[in-house]
């Protein structure tokens, strides 16, 4: 096992720490994953954009071309309502156009309305557990043999501190999380000293839209941007990180 860089947080992102990969990103047009497929852009990777709205992800995908990155692939997809067959189409792709997948960066996430237990409605239920949950073990099911032909393949899930420890109101959202920890932990074991290494981030509270909406009140120039997370991801993302495996890290 490779000793942890000592504080992720403080990771230095070097310009070519990333040169040659292939990366995708779920909900690369919004947010943190916006943020996070530029910065792997930025660091050399080849970024494939996962996400809903075409016209987020050509944005990002303009953005990344103007700076001189490496030309990105766009994958419109709604994870809530996509099938086996279309990730297994997706990575057939994968393998046919790149060889492999060196990264998942599994960061789509449905946050739902915050409301008491009792009124939690079971149609938003299931729609934030097949996008926080079903979707993301369906896809990386079908991934599995796109990473397995990586030298060293790394697949980040999102977390919250909600799926660490419950809070009321919070709900499905919690409780996707807390499976989402639980399905990282599974697979991290069962991988363990393979090339694939699986691991979780906590963005904790960041200026995102998703995070306006749980916090209307909130001054969002209190808050890290999504650039201040970049750090751990990028770590997580390098060939710094081979060898750590099954942990659940905080970006802030």
């Amino acid at each position: 096992m490779t000793a942890m860089h000592n504080d992720p947080k403080n990771y230095v992102i070097q310009e070519g720490s990333l040169t040659g990969k292939v990366i995708l990103v779920t909900g690369a047009g919004d947010g943190i994953g916006r943020e996070a497929a530029k910065t792997f852009a930025a660091c050399g990777a080849t970024v494939i954009l996962l996400g809903r709205t075409v016209k987020k992800l050509e944005a990002v995908y303009d953005e990344i071309i103007a700076a001189g990155h490496p030309e990105p692939a766009i994958v419109p997809l709604d994870m809530k309502g996509a099938t086996k067959s279309h990730y297994q189409g997706m990575a057939a792709t994968i393998i046919e156009q790149f060889g492999r997948l060196d990264g998942l960066l599994q960061n789509a996430s449905l946050l739902g309305v915050l409301s008491p237990f009792e009124h939690i409605d079971h149609d938003s239920w299931n729609d934030i557990m097949q996008v926080n949950v079903t979707a993301q073990f369906m896809m990386t099911q079908a991934l599995m043999p796109a990473l397995k032909k990586a030298p060293h393949a790394s697949i980040i899930f999102t977390s919250s501190g909600v799926g660490r420890e419950g809070r009321a109101f919070w709900g499905p959202y919690a409780v996707s999380k807390f499976a989402t920890e639980g399905l990282a932990q599974v697979m991290a074991d069962e991988y363990d000293g393979t090339n694939v290494r699986v691991n979780v981030i906590n963005p904790g509270a960041t200026r995102t839209t998703m995070r306006s909406k749980a916090y209307p009140a909130e001054d969002p120039n209190k808050l890290k941007t999504p650039a201040d997370l970049m750090p751990t991801y990028v770590y997580l993302m390098s060939d710094d990180s081979i060898g750590v495996n099954n942990q659940s890290l905080n970006a802030q």
